[in-house]
């Protein structure tokens, strides 16, 4: 059986599915299509549709949950790893709040964006990039401030870049609950029994590359050609916790906390 797998080239991800795409574990008899791609554009895929098995932003899955089941392995939870809101030159939210500024997202789909239209409502000019395309936009002047995600929060200084908010500490501050950032998925066409395999293969994944950190670095390696190891290394390291083994209690809290108020107005709107 061949499926279609889709995630990112983040070294959180291909360290994640390392051993389950390279022969490392045995899979049944599955095998995987793979296409890697950044959040923006696997949001936009399973949006429609086009990927059996895929990592997306908890937003995103919010919006597919009727054709897509959330995996409880693999995904990006954690504490402390949420997105920063930077700008170009110093500055305060209620600056650029009173300047009406103009703020650079990666993907409306994202949970950063979700993030800032939840905790800052009144920052609504957005412009949507690619992750890395942010933080040189900044330099160049295209915007006044951005959020960035992944390994961007350990690199923004070195570009003249200032913070202004630390998204997810400031969520867990309001929430007391981690950050629900990444999701893997798989079709609900797939059925309950392929799909509780997929899970299980997942989440052997996960500890595979936990029992075996140097097993994964040449895959990860080969995907972050200009991320300094240092930067790589942390990047796993914030990422991929014990919530990449099982979402837990907390971490199924922090879903609904997240998408809870989304279900509710669009219910609201079916009425």
């Amino acid at each position: 059986m061949r499926l279609t797998l889709g995630f990112s080239t983040c070294p959180n991800d291909t360290f994640i599915f390392d051993a389950l795409v390279n022969g490392r574990l045995d899979t049944g008899g599955i095998e995987f299509d793979v296409v890697l791609a950044d959040i923006l554009h696997l949001n936009q895929m399973a949006l429609a549709g086009q990927l059996d098995m895929v990592k997306v932003s908890f937003h995103t899955y919010g919006s597919v949950r009727d054709r897509y089941a959330l995996l409880d392995a693999g995904g990006a939870v954690g504490h402390r790893c949420g997105p920063l809101l930077i700008s170009r030159t110093p500055t305060t939210l209620d600056a650029l709040t009173a300047a009406q500024a103009r703020v650079l997202v990666p993907g409306f789909n994202t949970t950063a964006n979700l993030l800032l239209s939840r905790l800052v409502p009144a920052l609504d000019r957005k412009e949507e990039r690619i992750f890395h395309e942010i933080m040189p936009a900044l330099v160049a002047g295209e915007a006044d401030a951005g959020v960035i995600i992944h390994e961007n929060r350990f690199t923004y200084p070195g570009y003249g870049l200032h913070l202004v908010c630390d998204l997810g500490e400031l969520w867990e501050t309001r929430t007391g609950l981690p950050i629900p950032l990444g999701a893997i998925v798989a079709r609900k066409s797939l059925g309950p029994e392929l799909i509780r395999t997929l899970e299980s293969l997942l989440r052997s994944s996960v500890q595979y590359a936990f029992d075996h950190p140097e097993a994964s670095r040449p895959f990860v390696r080969q995907h972050a050609q200009e991320m300094d190891e240092a930067v790589m290394q942390a990047h796993i390291q914030l990422y991929v916790n014990e919530y990449s083994l099982s979402l837990g209690e907390q971490g199924r809290k922090a879903v609904e906390a997240l998408l809870g108020p989304l279900q509710a107005a669009a219910s609201q709107d079916t009425r």
